[in-house]
């Protein structure tokens, strides 16, 4: 029998190094508000385990939409705790696997020093733009919606409200201007330097107990049950409490 020719025997090699590489890599949708410590989530399990995390941001509402019509993720990280079990409940997502990741602090920013002392700047009410995320997609946003009520300023301030599609968006509004003050997570906000920020009690909306899930297409994916498995352990636990969540994981 005769050799395999050289063209042959490279092409089976740069095949073996192409192949685990995409093996080892699985799809994840984050919510917005979590972008930072995703980033440093999966740069740590990269670390431990060599496998690649694909990240991608968004609004926890577009996420299911897409999860729904075939998106090719294999774990979900939400926003709200509401919207995992809806993926469940569809078929979309594997049973028994949701968990609560992180609770959310939302905080009222601005870029401007001294714009922000606590809620006497919504009762005040001297700025022209207050930004939200979509409360109708973002619990974020449904969050900052009942704070205003909850304080008695909503009438006043419903008027002055730009709405971001998601917290990301809300955040960038007040960073150029287009908004002098708006609700984000704190998590966007708590290491910046500049502007000032009021963390908002917790007792002035509904807990935002933030979620995750198994998907349909990750059940069979070894990276993606691995990363399940990181997210909910010390190491990853530690990151998410340092960028002003709350913690403790719960079934």
């Amino acid at each position: 029998m005769n050799p395999p020719s050289r063209p042959f025997v490279f092409a089976m090699a740069l095949l073996a190094g192409i192949c685990p590489a995409l093996a080892a890599e699985t799809n994840v949708a984050v919510a917005a508000n979590f972008t930072e410590p995703a980033k440093q989530v999966a740069k740590a399990f990269k670390a431990k385990t060599g496998h690649d995390v694909v990240l991608s941001f968004g609004s926890t509402g577009q996420f299911f939409t897409q999860i729904t019509q075939d998106a090719p993720f294999t774990v979900f990280l939400a926003a709200d705790d509401e919207t995992p079990r809806r993926a469940v409940e569809g078929g979309w997502a594997v049973r028994d696997s949701v968990f609560a990741y992180a609770y959310g602090r939302l905080a009222l920013w601005s870029h401007t020093p001294g714009v922000v002392a606590g809620e006497a700047a919504l009762k005040a009410g001297a700025f022209q733009k207050i930004a939200i995320a979509n409360p109708k997609v973002a619990p974020y946003g449904a969050a900052a919606v009942e704070v205003m009520k909850g304080l008695g300023v909503w009438e006043a301030l419903a008027p002055k409200i730009v709405q971001g599609a998601n917290i990301a968006q809300t955040m960038q509004f007040v960073q150029t201007g287009n908004a002098e003050i708006g609700f984000v997570a704190l998590s966007q906000v708590m290491t910046k330097p500049e502007g000032t920020h009021w963390i908002v009690p917790a007792g002035l909306h509904a807990p935002i107990r933030q979620d995750a899930v198994l998907l349909a297409k990750g059940a069979a994916d070894p990276v993606a049950r691995a990363f399940v498995d990181f997210l909910k352990g010390p190491e990853a636990q530690a990151i998410i409490g340092r960028f002003g969540y709350g913690v403790g994981v719960e079934g």
